[in-house]
């Protein structure tokens, strides 16, 4: 292989190399926006069950909630959300889980996460294996 042929194949190793890393910085921003996207929209989504229980007493049934979810901005990007208002009885703590869904993106850097709206308003995020063990102290029978 001559000089010039080298000095091809390097300048060739390194655009390729930048183009993988910029590739994969920019997948990992797209991966960072809908993980913010999903906890905006389950925080928009507490919003409105927390206004409508302080107008009516109670939290809305979940055909209230499958009629809003479409209007939530974001909601896209929750993926599949679990709403259990039919789970919930009057003496429910405030700690007890009103809403969740699992994060659905894929990231490198972050383990997959269950985004949980609490029956106060909280929303927070929760590794996978916390949330199991919360959600197995809570789950009532015949509930999945």
């Amino acid at each position: 292989m001559n000089k010039r042929q080298k000095w091809a194949l390097i300048k060739f190793t390194f655009v390729l190399l930048i183009t993988l890393g910029s590739v994969a910085v920019i997948a990992e921003l797209k991966n960072g926006v809908n993980r913010a996207e999903a906890f905006r929209a389950m925080e928009h989504l507490g919003k409105i069950v927390s206004d409508y229980k302080q107008k009516n007493g109670y939290v809305p049934p979940e055909s209230f909630v499958d009629n809003l979810k479409e209007s939530i901005m974001g909601q896209v990007r929750m993926g599949d959300l679990h709403y259990r208002a039919r789970w919930l009885d009057a003496d429910s703590t405030p700690d007890t889980i009103l809403a969740f869904t699992k994060s659905s993106s894929h990231s490198l850097f972050f383990k997959p996460e269950m985004i949980v709206l609490f029956h106060n308003g909280k929303v927070q995020r929760m590794d996978e294996e916390s949330f199991d063990k919360l959600f197995a102290r809570q789950q009532k029978p015949g509930e999945k």
